[in-house]
């Protein structure tokens, strides 16, 4: 179900931040979504990288997650200038609550929302999710998705995903936003 939220900060005019939880697809719908919308595309997570000279599982195990969450909220909040353009952002990142209300006033937020099945799936694909190396991933997934959800919720715009092609989600988007 899609549903537009009535929430003020929603603007054709600002960014358009994707969140949701790791694997639901914010990078490669994020990339597809600023093609359509001739907008530049910006990965948070790649910036991250870039900014700290180390890998996320590198932070994570260096510093702890609570470092990388410091440090994800200032390269977000780098990221909300005057350009209009699509940021993916980490699974974790709206959770935290300073992150969570600089992107609600500064962008438009798109919950990109997917079952656990579709979630452990895709995050199987790849190695470097640091929060499922500590346990079961489909329990972890089930767990972070009980938390994070309601938080997810306060997303201007909520779209869900199934297992189907990202091309499905990226016209349910495009629908809402327009």
């Amino acid at each position: 179900m899609n549903s537009k939220r009535p929430k003020t900060g929603g603007s054709k005019d600002k960014p358009i931040a994707l969140v949701g939880m790791m694997g639901v697809g914010k990078t490669s719908i994020g990339k597809r979504l600023a093609q359509k919308l001739d907008l530049p595309f910006v990965d948070a997570d790649e910036e991250i990288v870039a900014a700290a000279g180390l890998s996320i599982p590198e932070i994570f195990e260096r510093f702890g997650e609570a470092h990388f969450r410091d440090g994800e909220r200032r390269v977000i909040g780098r990221l909300f200038d005057d350009q209009r353009k699509v940021i993916a952002t980490g699974g974790g990142a709206f959770v935290n609550p300073e992150t969570r209300a600089l992107m609600l006033d500064r962008a438009t937020v798109i919950w990109l929302d997917a079952d656990i099945d579709t979630l452990v799936d895709r995050t199987s694909r790849k190695n470097d999710r640091p929060l499922l190396t500590q346990g079961n991933p489909r329990e972890i997934l089930t767990k972070l998705a009980a938390e994070r959800n309601p938080i997810y919720a306060q997303a201007h715009i909520h779209v869900k995903s199934n297992a189907g092609p990202h091309e499905a989600m990226l016209n349910k988007i495009l629908k809402e936003i327009r």
